[in-house]
């Protein structure tokens, strides 16, 4: 579908992308880079990219497709960097979880005869590295295409193909809603991930590591959660501020509505309230999404 495709950056996403397209033979060729060589060693060692590149340059030449799999903080530098080197006609994508401040960053470095679409797939895991991609990564996931103003439709539709040709469902979305429910269904959750592993870290001084000793379901899953990857996180957080702050606000008046239903003893409220959130669970496993089968955290799940 596209003649030389250009990884910028070789985390989980990356390294997924390339074994999607090589296994559904998408590609004719993949170029690689990124800023660490230490990460450039290991992906020669374990075969991910054709050919892993020492530049921006070097790997952008001659590419039809570019995808920027770095931290969005750091888009609008690479985008500076490799612009100079863009193929005309090629298109220029990338997997950032924030749209308007990629976008902002990105789209002014870019010449006219390049096209932007930018992209953002719903799908990952606590690893992060390029040995913790796998080919299966997007199948049945959702990836949200967020076109530009005068993102080519011929481009975007074939961008849209690649993702579906990797097993993703694709859907268009305007930049500011994208962020707004980012920052509801994932961005909002890592923060509050975050904070209860953090006050259970405080708790743990006190306890002499029952915390860690007896961990149940619940908090295993705030830790999984909580091993993301911190410099995307990090990035995630300054750059979609306002949706996050807005989320955050909400989440703050239902839980002082929750503890003063615990404080006066309204089991009513409890109960409505905890039937009505547990239907949402029952319809992200209806749309296929996850599945009810328990592990109780032991599966051996990627």
């Amino acid at each position: 579908m596209y003649n030389r495709v250009a990884l910028i950056g070789l985390g989980l996403i990356a390294s997924s992308l390339f074994w999607a397209m090589k296994r559904g033979g998408l590609a004719g060729e993949v170029t690689g880079y990124a800023r660490s060589q230490a990460t450039r060693d290991t992906a020669r060692r374990i075969g991910l990219c054709d050919e892993v590149c020492d530049s921006v340059a070097e790997a952008v030449t001659g590419a039809d497709l570019v995808i920027l799999c770095v931290p969005v903080g750091a888009m609008g530098a690479v985008a500076a960097e490799m612009a100079p080197h863009l193929a005309p006609g090629a298109t220029v994508t990338d997997v950032g979880s924030v749209k308007q401040e990629v976008i902002a960053a990105v789209g002014p470095h870019l010449p006219k005869s390049v096209h932007f679409v930018p992209g953002h797939p719903l799908a990952g895991t606590e690893h992060s590295g390029p040995e913790s991609g796998f080919a299966e990564l997007f199948e049945n996931r959702w990836c949200l295409l967020v076109p530009v103003a005068d993102s080519d439709p011929d481009a975007v539709a074939r961008l849209r193909g690649l993702w579906e040709a990797m097993g993703a469902n694709v859907e268009e979305m305007e930049p500011d809603h994208h962020d707004l429910v980012l920052a509801v269904t994932s961005h909002a959750p890592h923060l509050i991930a975050y904070t209860m592993v953090g006050v259970a870290d405080d708790l743990r001084r006190v306890t002499d590591s029952e915390v860690i000793q007896y961990s149940a379901a619940g908090f295993r899953d705030f830790t999984r959660i909580a091993a993301s990857d911190p410099t995307m996180w990090r990035d995630v957080f300054l750059t979609n501020k306002e949706a996050t702050l807005e989320i955050l606000g909400r989440f703050t008046e239902e839980l002082f509505a929750l503890q003063r239903a615990i404080r006066t003893g309204d089991g009513d409220h409890l109960h409505d309230y905890f039937t009505r959130t547990r239907a949402i669970r029952r319809s992200i496993v209806e749309a296929g999404q996850d599945t009810d089968a328990p592990d109780f955290g032991r599966g051996a799940k990627r």
